[in-house]
């Protein structure tokens, strides 16, 4: 049998099934049909031994075949990975096509660093990103312009939304269309209760912002949910930090698609975009073509992969 790992705990895999169960010839072809398998059938499975002995991990969207040991039961084994079209450290997924990070445009004030931080990995493991601030309707409208300037030079595509309104919903279903999408955000910026709003039938624990603007964790695992046919979101346990691994200083700044335009500008061939004189990125920060945030975060995370090197 062939399926698709929908999520991964303490050693078992919840494999969806393929429409027929057909083999085939290998790769992932004859697979596109699980866009139209029902979710809620699930086989748990156990992984071969011969996974950990070549050092291998099904993940999250990865596309197997698998041996049924008990129908009744819908228990099995994982025998097989396909192949991966693209993989990420963090979160540990398989096959997707782009990431959405999600904050909130209030209640929690957007920890903008914290954004950046997250495209930053996303770049450097060659994913294609968008971004959308929930809990519009709580904001007023220079805070939404505020938000949306600060990207505007990007090129990813934001939108804003409410899951309590349902506001800009049709615009953030646009951008998830057919494609496999991980979804990330700290706690308390309305994740899950936004993922509930766009799919049928699966309603996903929620918890109250705290006193201090805190999310309670109401996500533990990364899962694969079908929103609808051929489009998947993957939910992923909410972070309050993430730490820039396996990165050299001197590489920081191709991870920032909006200084591509202007770099050859510097006047130095390697110019780091903090003190050198000439620099095309600063000239274009002053005329306003950088957001002053996003700046402010590269410098930052550039002081911090340079004070690592130290140690």
């Amino acid at each position: 049998m062939r399926g698709r790992i929908i999520r991964g705990i303490a050693g078992f895999y919840y494999v969806a099934p393929a429409p027929g169960g057909a083999e085939g010839n290998g790769g992932t072809s004859g697979i596109t049909s699980l866009k139209e398998q029902d979710r809620e059938v699930l086989y748990e499975c156990r992984a071969k031994g011969i996974f950990r002995r070549d050092g291998k991990k099904p993940l999250p969207g990865d596309y197997v075949e698998f041996d049924i040991i008990n129908e009744e039961e819908k228990e099995g084994n994982v025998r097989q990975l396909l192949p991966r079209s693209s993989q990420l450290i963090r979160p540990a997924v398989a096959n997707v096509d782009q990431a959405l990070i999600i904050m909130a445009a209030v209640s929690p004030r957007p920890n903008l660093n914290l954004m950046d931080r997250f495209l930053v990995t996303m770049e450097q493991q060659g994913i294609a990103c968008c971004i959308c601030f929930n809990k519009k309707d709580l904001a007023d409208e220079e805070t939404c312009r505020t938000l949306a300037e600060s990207y505007r030079s990007t090129g990813y595509p934001v939108v804003f939304t409410s899951a309590a309104t349902q506001e800009g919903l049709s615009g953030l279903r646009r951008l998830l269309e057919g494609r496999t999408t991980t979804v990330a955000g700290p706690s308390g910026v309305g994740k899950s209760s936004l993922i509930n709003t766009l799919q049928d039938g699966v309603s996903m624990q929620t918890g109250e912002i705290s006193r201090i603007e805190r999310g309670r964790h109401t996500t533990r695992h990364s899962e694969l949910i079908r929103i609808r046919p051929g489009t998947w979101i993957v939910d992923t346990p909410g972070f309050s930090s993430i730490e820039l691994f396996g990165m050299e200083k001197e590489e920081l700044d191709r991870y920032f698609p909006e200084f591509v335009k202007w770099e050859p500008q510097c006047r130095f061939t390697g110019c780091a975009h903090i003190s050198e004189p000439g620099c095309g990125v600063k000239a274009a920060l002053e005329r306003g073509e950088i957001s002053e945030s996003r700046y402010e975060n590269y410098c930052q995370l550039y002081a911090e992969l340079k004070d690592r090197k130290k140690y």
